[in-house]
This record gives structure tokens, C-alpha cells and sequence, in this order.
């Protein structure tokens, strides 16, 4: 794309560059669930008609604009702009998981837990990818909210919609034999 545009069109290689320059000077995260934004609020979290009873929690930003684009979930998200990857030494912290567990649990002025039926968050969904770390990170999060009374729910998977199963690997039909409702 640099070659084509520096050979063809300098001066929408020029406009590319002013968009990303002001892009990194106003983008931001949101306060509440770490999406990009260029308000304090996302437009996502700031909308009165979400269910705020549900919270996706999503690796990256284009994980949840994938979900957005489905109009199938009308709930909050918390983006962790990452995931466990013990071997790249990105670790909880890393991904911003304290973060995550106040929003869901938080505390009362007495600094302890806020009962289950007095929580905004009823339930989380795990939507974290189906590899190696996205599994480590949906595991280490339901372990820490399920031991703090929250429902958790993670993503299904299986057979993709209009495929057919002789052209599908292994493991996603085990998974869906084993997943089945």
C-alpha cells in the first residue's frame, strides 16, 4: 500500500498520515470499558438503551466491532486489549483484569464486596478467541469471577453456519458434539 500510494497518489499518502496523526492524539480509552474512543464515555457505554445487566468482555477492539456488526448483542463490553501470554511475559496485570473484576464486583463505601442482587453486572460473557491464550484468559477470568459469585458465560463454537461437516477439522465438531443443546 506505501508503494502504491508513494508511486501513484502522494496526497492521499499525505491525508493517510494526517488521519493517523490526529487519530494518536485523540484517541483514547474509554473509562469504563477500554475501547478506543475519543471521549472519556464510549458511545457504546453511554447509551441508555444497552442491557447493562450483560458485560462481553472481547480481546480488542475489532473483536467487539466483529460482535457490534452481528446486531445479535445488545449488552456492555470491557476490552482487555490483550490476552494471557505467559511466554511473551504478558501476564493479569498486563491486560488490565483488576480493572475488569471492580467493574464487575464492585465495593461498597466499607470497601467490601457488593452483594450479587446489588450488582449492575449479572452476567459475563467470554468472548475471548479460541486459541492457546484466549482459552488460559477466558479460564483465569471465570475462575476469578465464579469464585466471587458472577455468572459467566463463554462464547460458543462449533460448525460454521452453511459448512459442511466433511470439510470441517476435527476439533471444531468435537467441540460441537460436546457443546450441543
Amino acid at each position: 500500500m506505501a508503494f502504491h500510494l508513494l508511486q501513484h497518489d502522494r496526497h492521499a499518502a499525505l491525508q493517510i498520515a494526517r488521519a493517523l496523526e490526529h487519530a494518536v492524539s485523540s484517541i483514547k480509552h474509554c473509562d469504563l470499558c477500554n475501547t478506543l474512543t475519543e471521549q472519556d464515555i464510549c458511545r457504546t457505554c453511554s447509551n441508555a438503551q444497552r442491557d447493562r445487566s450483560k458485560l462481553c468482555v472481547v480481546e480488542t477492539p475489532a473483536d467487539q466491532a466483529a460482535l457490534e456488526r452481528t446486531l445479535a448483542y445488545r449488552g456492555l463490553y470491557f476490552v482487555l486489549m490483550g490476552k494471557l501470554s505467559p511466554l511473551d511475559g504478558i501476564g493479569p496485570h498486563d491486560i488490565g483484569l483488576q480493572k475488569l473484576f471492580d467493574r464487575v464486583v464492585p465495593k461498597d463505601d466499607a470497601g467490601l464486596l457488593m452483594p450479587v442482587e446489588s450488582r449492575e453486572v449479572q452476567e459475563v460473557i467470554l468472548a475471548t478467541n479460541f486459541t492457546a491464550e484466549g482459552e488460559a484468559t477466558a479460564h483465569v477470568i471465570s475462575q476469578a469471577l465464579k469464585s466471587r459469585g458472577v455468572q459467566v458465560t463463554r462464547l460458543a463454537r462449533g460448525v460454521p453456519v452453511g459448512s459442511e461437516l466433511e470439510y470441517v477439522d476435527l476439533g471444531t465438531i468435537a467441540h460441537a458434539l460436546v457443546d450441543r443443546r
